[in-house]
């Protein structure tokens, strides 16, 4: 009786296709090993980031890879131990609804200029087929309105039939980001249908071509929306007026998980609930009208956004920016302010920089990027090199931009770009621009000085005088011992008119050869003709297209030069034996 039950079981091992299965049939079996290799094949597992700014009204197509979805097309159609994960990776991402409507029999919906529209109601059949795709779906991007348009993308009667499902809500039980873009007053109620427990993104734009007001309806969306999805960590609202202070504020402070907020005007009791969280790492805001009161600042004496790595300010003017720096003690690596109307700002900027040298820690900050505008035409006004010395103490900086209006003067000069230059020792990307005539420029050998100093430069724009380079005609000798900054490839001379391209071209080529862009005098670009040989062809241009080919005459001068040489060398050793 053993024996017979030891032979079934040996007849059974061998009739097993494991037992015939070679080690790589038996791996794919294992589930969690066949997931990650498909995940290798699948789009991203989170989505592109991107801000709402970006997304909205450009009609990007979200998640569009072709060849990807087609490869998981084919794996899933190859065995059944493929389908499940292979639809779920091709159901991970969807740029809108449509891909789950064109699912359903085509008897219920049609294609009317462009638009999608039901021809007849779901019945219990169709959205048995919408579950069997539903739960894949991870994040979704809904663009509500058409680009530049006031039509929807969607026919409302569509909207009003998915809000009745035979389940209930949401329609995307396992979602995790939602995008909902160019919303109106229409549309931005059926977000609700999308709101999950498990969502952590939500970005929501507000359409500039249809009415998008916010009352009493919208306030409750917004604060269903919070209750509904308690463990958001990036939000994302593009949609900058005081009408949603408010409301936007009262949403934020039933979060606690915020990472990332990027956002219109907050409220001071937002600010302070935000301050108070120690998950935030990304802050985006305006600051109100008004000026910061002195209870919030009091509140802001105490660790205040103690993991915050970048932040973001719009301000009406320097006024409200600088009462919120007061008192603040915080260790970025970003900083970016924005000032919009500009009458004042400049004499206010010295005493701003000031707050932010004391504000943030030194060894942490690696970008400053603090932009001006708004400043009338009557009202000319001009910024001292000098204002930017408390800066010098940011020894880690990366990254320095100053950019004002055509209206506002930078007073910059060779010491003060020097000291920046000693100062900044990692600096990457160094752009300060302003008003394009002004006289106010640095030389050439500063400009050289600068590229010794910061050997990671990659980008450059500043006020640089070329005339003593312009002037003259090419030199034999390379300039500067042949000193050559690789890393630099943008630059930028704003209101730096030449008229002897060659000799700028050949200056520039020869310090920094990797240089793949050049921008010049804003009014040459408009004289802009293809035609190199027309007196018209903007100078600057024409400094950018000799560039990459100056070197490689260089080199092949030296060649010459050196083939010449040998010759020589040869022909005496040949006289010289001969001879003997």
């Amino acid at each position: 009786m053993e024996a017979e039950s030891a032979e079934h079981r040996r007849a059974h091992n061998r009739s097993s296709p494991a037992s015939f299965s070679p080690a790589s049939t038996r791996c794919i079996m294992i589930a969690e090993l066949r997931w990650n290799i498909f995940d290798l094949v699948g789009p991203p597992d989170t989505p592109v980031t991107r801000t709402v700014g970006e997304l909205s009204g450009t009609g990007w197509v979200f998640f569009d890879f072709p060849g990807t979805r087609k490869t998981l097309l084919a794996l899933a159609l190859t065995c059944k131990l493929f389908t499940e994960p292979a639809l779920n990776l091709l159901w991970r991402h969807l740029g809108g609804i449509e891909p789950l409507m064109r699912c359903l029999p085509q008897s219920l919906w049609k294609h009317n200029r462009g638009r999608l529209e039901f021809q007849r109601a779901m019945t219990l059949d169709d959205w048995s087929i919408f579950c069997k795709h539903n739960h894949r779906v991870r994040s979704l991007l809904n663009q509500c309105h058409r680009q530049y348009s006031r039509d929807m993308n969607y026919d409302a009667e569509i909207w009003r039939a998915l809000s009745c499902p035979p389940f209930s809500l949401p329609l995307l039980p396992n979602l995790t980001s939602l995008t909902w873009i160019e919303a109106s007053d229409e549309t931005l109620q059926y977000i609700q249908l999308f709101v999950t427990p498990k969502l952590t993104m939500l970005n929501i734009s507000a359409a500039y071509l249809v009415p998008f007001t916010f009352g009493p309806s919208e306030q409750s969306i917004f604060l269903s929306i919070a209750k509904s999805c308690p463990s958001i960590s990036h939000f994302d609202f593009g949609r900058n007026t005081d009408e949603y202070t408010e409301s936007v504020g009262d949403t934020l402070q039933l979060w606690s998980q915020l990472t990332s907020v990027r956002t219109g005007t907050l409220s001071e009791a937002a600010i302070s609930h935000l301050s108070n969280l120690s998950s935030l790492r990304i802050l985006k805001f305006t600051l109100p009208s008004i000026l910061i009161s002195a209870d919030t600042q009091k509140l802001l004496q105490r660790p205040a956004f103690c993991a915050l790595q970048e932040l973001n300010i719009s301000s009406r003017n320097m006024v409200f920016l600088d009462a919120l720096l007061k008192e603040l003690t915080i260790t970025p690596k970003v900083v970016s302010f924005t000032i919009k109307h500009g009458v004042g700002s400049a004499r206010a900027l010295p005493d701003m920089i000031f707050r932010l040298s004391n504000a943030c820690a030194y060894n942490s900050l690696q970008q400053v990027q603090l932009n001006i505008t708004g400043q009338p035409a009557d009202h000319e006004a001009s910024i001292e090199a000098a204002s930017f010395q408390p800066l010098f103490a940011f020894r880690n900086l990366r990254k320095f931009s100053l950019a004002v209006d055509v209206h506002c003067v930078v007073r910059m000069d060779d010491a003060a770009l020097l000291q920046m230059a000693k100062a900044w020792p990692l600096l990457e990307n160094l752009s300060i621009t302003g008003y394009s005539h002004s006289s106010h420029r640095v030389t050439p050998h500063t400009f050289v000085l600068l590229l010794r100093h910061c050997p990671h430069l990659v980008s450059v724009a500043i006020p640089v005088n070329w005339s003593m380079i312009d002037m003259h005609a090419i030199p034999r000798d390379v300039p500067y011992q042949g000193f050559s900054h690789n890393a630099l490839s943008h630059l930028a001379f704003e209101g730096s008119k030449i008229e002897n391209p060659i000799s700028i071209a050949a200056f520039i080529s020869a310090i920094a050869p990797n240089v793949k862009s050049i921008q010049g005098d804003s009014d040459d670009e408009y004289s802009y003709e293809d035609d190199v040989f027309s007196e018209h062809y903007p100078a600057w241009r024409m400094v950018q297209d000799l560039i990459p080919a100056l070197p490689i005459i260089r080199e092949q001068g030296m060649r010459i030069m050196l083939n010449r040489s040998l010759r020589g060398s040869y022909s005496h050793h040949g006289v010289a034996q001969r001879g003997g």
